[in-house]
């Protein structure tokens, strides 16, 4: 029987570990902290192929500049001498023009249309989990700061989703999203979108892998890669395991591992931050302030209030100043919501890449490939990136869905 050992068990590691085991792999996946502890955890949840598009967009150029001196803004960057950081934002946006977000998307677009059924398909395989319908109330505190978020939804479609998207009244989205003040001078509905609490549904298909046979070994560090005839992994304590096949799934820590193995494409750990709180009427679907690009999502009968992309250290402090911008940016647009009564605070670590594409497939190592760089689209893509990859490690065949994904395309992405 082929063994192979997928190192992470976020979501991408884990819907290859998965995948693999449809084809009759011996897997075992293989944490150093705990299941869904990177960046998938406390993540809003958001199965939304119409807004899983490019990062870097035109609008940074005005944008951008202006964050660095707003505290609150949604975009952080510490200002400190740090080349590798700044080298990254120089390519970042490097991406930031109409014909980058066209070739980025049209890299994504087949991967969005094949998302959702990816879940489909987990759940039909014995995950003990579900997903949840929208649809997605999308609000605004006036039309003509709907300008740029109309735009992106066009560029989806325009590529070749179909989003079902509306114009609506206060009145209409307070049924589904009650918490809206009047300071949301104009409202929309997405349709077509779903939405998970991330870390149980990993913890299913970590379940379900292990009620196949399968392990997932937490508490344990990787820290070295290596392939002769076959490639081995060297743990943190010294010890080898050795493996048919070895899958890098770490996220925001892939460098660490999968430089050496030539895959050079800059990856920047993307913070965001999110906590719950309860409301006095209870949401029913998803919210989303793209102005101050805020996303909410209901969990476990409380909400769940996510937002900030902030390029820092994958594993530096926990910043409090996060969560008072997001309070700070969100509290005129809610009511009825205690925001001194705060659980689940967390910080995950997204990989972002330079011109937004992940990295699925096989590195120069033979036996050895990686799932990762998703930015802030992992919890979407995790299961159909798992899917195509397992099918490269057994077939050889590069999926067409996976192809814009290369792992070798070098260090600034598609420039």
């Amino acid at each position: 029987m082929t063994r192979t050992i997928v190192v992470g068990a976020g979501m991408t590691g884990l819907a290859t570990a998965w995948h693999l085991q449809e084809y009759g792999h011996e897997v075992e996946v293989l944490e150093r902290i705990d299941v869904a502890a990177g960046s998938s955890w406390g993540n809003a949840g958001w199965l939304a192929p119409g807004k899983t598009i490019p990062l870097s967009n035109s609008s940074l150029w005005a944008y951008g500049p202006t964050a660095l001196f707003d505290k609150h803004a949604a975009l952080d960057v510490p200002v400190r001498v740090d080349p590798k950081l700044w080298r990254f934002c120089a390519n970042f946006m490097a991406h930031a023009t109409g014909r980058a977000w066209d070739k980025t998307m049209a890299g994504l677009t087949k991967a969005d249309l094949a998302a959702l059924a990816a879940f489909d398909e987990l759940e039909a395989g014995g995950v003990d989990a579900t997903t949840q319908e929208g649809p997605f109330i999308i609000g605004f505190e006036n039309e003509k700061k709907a300008g740029g978020f109309l735009k992106e939804v066009e560029g989806a479609q325009r590529h070749g989703q179909e989003i079902p998207f509306e114009r609506i009244t206060l009145d209409d989205a307070r049924v589904d999203a009650p918490m809206l003040t009047d300071k949301v001078g104009a409202t929309y509905r997405m349709g077509g979108q779903r939405f998970i609490e991330p870390g149980p549904y990993c913890q299913a298909i970590a379940d379900s892998i292990v009620e196949r046979g399968g392990k997932v070994t937490t508490g344990v560090e990787v820290v070295e890669v290596r392939s002769t005839r076959k490639p081995a992994v060297k743990l943190a304590t010294g010890e080898w395991l050795h493996a048919d096949n070895v899958v890098l799934a770490t996220g925001a820590w892939l460098p660490k591992l999968a430089k050496s193995l030539g895959v050079n494409t800059l990856i920047q750990a993307g913070r965001g931050y999110s906590f719950s709180v309860e409301t006095e009427q209870p949401a029913t679907c998803p919210v989303y302030l793209p102005d101050p690009k805020i996303a909410c999502t209901p969990y476990q009968g409380r909400f769940r209030v996510a937002g900030t992309m902030e390029f820092r250290g994958p594993d530096e402090p926990f910043q409090p100043g996060r969560v008072a911008s997001i309070i700070h940016t969100t509290k005129p647009f809610f009511r009825g919501i205690d925001w001194d009564d705060r659980q689940d605070e967390w910080v995950g670590s997204r990989p972002v890449t330079p011109d937004g594409l992940p990295l699925v497939g096989a590195t120069k190592v033979p036996n050895v490939y990686t799932n990762g760089g998703h930015g802030m689209w992992g919890i979407i893509l995790g299961p159909l990136s798992g899917k195509m990859l397992a099918k490269q490690i057994e077939t050889g065949e590069v999926d067409e869905t996976i192809k814009p994904f290369n792992p070798l395309r070098g260090p600034f992405g598609g420039l």
